[in-house]
């Protein structure tokens, strides 16, 4: 009967145990329940109380992360996984839409996903796209209601020789490469060699006396260099691929190879100007072949330490390397068949 009593006494203590523990640990968990909610909550309001807007450009397809991304990086919300926790949690992940939307710190996630979900865009801009020709640039223009003769006088050069990095620019050249890509305010005023200065600023800032010194190191002046930079612009679109690609062809340029670069081959058809054309000339192309990011700057100026002269994108969307024409060929036959027109 003791010993009966002995046992049944150890299980109540044990059970006693147990209660405790489990209701401690609901106590820990309801605490860090509040503490999160409370994080969240807060990194919903607005990170300062600065109004001043900036144009930021949500792409095609976004998901609320990447979206949540952009906003953090560019200083305007506290949180970028909150922002997607917000928009995912209030099944408004379809509802965003692609545009440029005018956005401060001092607005909300709230304020922010409503005024994308709505669609509510900045209007009357003109935005210039990277790896874009000049002629593509120039009906961007127009298509912003702008006088196609203004347009046209707005594009001419030598009006604008006063900014820094056009000293490079040959007598006769186009502003072809010099336009840096982004977004511009404009109204009913506003005369488009206005937008056309900021943009040549904007690159005159991303020409920084660094890259001058690493062009110069390369061998290239500037006009030399931003051209090797649009062949790099167009060939690969993920900037971690570029230093690579850009090595590849600063190593054919010492070693007296073409460049062999297809799209330089596509950008001489469209001009009808064959010097253009490095799958059949030796040297860079005769100018550069699309305006640039600055990306495409960095890789030139700083390119990879590798010894690759090939290089192909895959299907995939992958870029191979190789070293020798028969590895480069046998990354063409494995994985490379619609976009190599096979």
């Amino acid at each position: 009967m003791a010993l009966y009593s002995l046992k049944n006494r150890k299980r109540k203590s044990l059970a006693k145990v147990i209660v405790a523990i489990l209701a401690i640990a609901l106590v820990v968990l309801v605490a860090l329940g509040l503490m999160g909610y409370s994080h969240y909550r807060s990194n919903l309001k607005p990170r300062d109380n600065d109004q001043t807007t900036y144009n930021i450009v949500i792409p095609t397809g976004s998901t609320p992360r990447q979206i949540g991304n952009q906003l953090k990086t560019a200083g305007l919300i506290r949180d970028g996984h909150t922002f997607e926790l917000y928009v995912r949690a209030h099944g408004l992940t379809s509802e965003l839409q692609a545009g440029t939307y005018a956005i401060s710190s001092s607005m909300s996630v709230q304020q922010i996903v409503a005024k994308i979900a709505k669609g509510d865009i900045v209007k009357n801009l003109v935005i210039i796209l990277p790896a874009q020709r000049l002629d593509q640039i120039e009906d961007v223009f127009v298509n912003a209601k702008f006088d196609k003769a203004a347009v046209d006088k707005a594009f001419n050069a030598d009006q604008y020789r006063d900014i820094p990095v056009l000293a490079d620019l040959p007598a006769g050249a186009s502003l072809e490469g010099y336009l840096y890509p982004d977004t511009f305010q404009k109204d009913v005023t506003t005369d488009p060699s206005v937008i056309v200065r900021q943009s040549l600023e904007e690159m005159d800032q991303h020409v920084t006396p660094d890259i001058k010194a690493a062009f110069a190191a390369q061998g290239l002046n500037v006009y030399q260099g931003i051209t090797l930079a649009s062949v790099v612009e167009k060939e690969v679109s993920a900037a971690t691929d570029r230093p690579q690609v850009a090595q590849v062809f600063l190593s054919r340029l010492k070693q007296g190879m073409p460049l062999g670069s297809d799209v330089t081959y596509f950008y001489a058809q469209h001009a009808n100007d064959s010097r253009y054309d490095t799958t059949s000339n030796k040297g860079l192309p005769f100018g550069p072949i699309s305006n640039v990011t600055d990306s495409s700057l960095q890789a030139v100026a700083h390119p990879a330490s590798t010894n690759w002269l090939y290089f192909v994108t895959g299907d995939n969307g992958i870029t191979y390397f190789s070293t020798t024409l028969d590895e480069h060929n046998a990354q063409v036959q494995k994985y490379c068949h619609k976009l190599c027109g096979r």
